[in-house]
């Protein structure tokens, strides 16, 4: 059930990521979503509605989501921080090579 919460939160993240990049910003931003690629289907100020109407639904189903898995990993008891675990320990150094001592004759 989570895994399937999880990838459906992930979808929603890039939808919703992709949906704020192609809105028309005030101060220029990417100004990608324009509505001449719209052609007479949508006006300019439809454009705007229905991204920030979709944005809007978006965002809460995110915030949804995100509880959701919150609420469902809580009962598991796997909900431990990895600050919690101590850290591994450093691999000892390698002995230094015995070197055998001259030979004197």
């Amino acid at each position: 059930m989570s895994t399937v919460l999880l990838v459906l939160h992930i979808f929603v993240t890039i939808a919703l990521i992709g949906l704020v990049l192609i809105q028309r910003s005030e101060g220029g931003g990417l100004g990608i979503g324009s509505s001449q690629g719209m052609g007479a289907f949508m006006g300019g100020r439809g454009t705007a509605n229905l991204l920030t109407r979709a944005t809007a639904i978006l965002g809460t189903l995110f915030f949804v989501l995100a509880l959701a898995l919150a609420v469902l990993d809580r009962g598991t008891g796997r909900g431990t921080s990895i600050l919690d675990t101590p850290a591994p320990a450093a691999p000892a150094a390698p002995a230094a090579p015995a070197v055998p001592a001259p030979a004197t004759n």
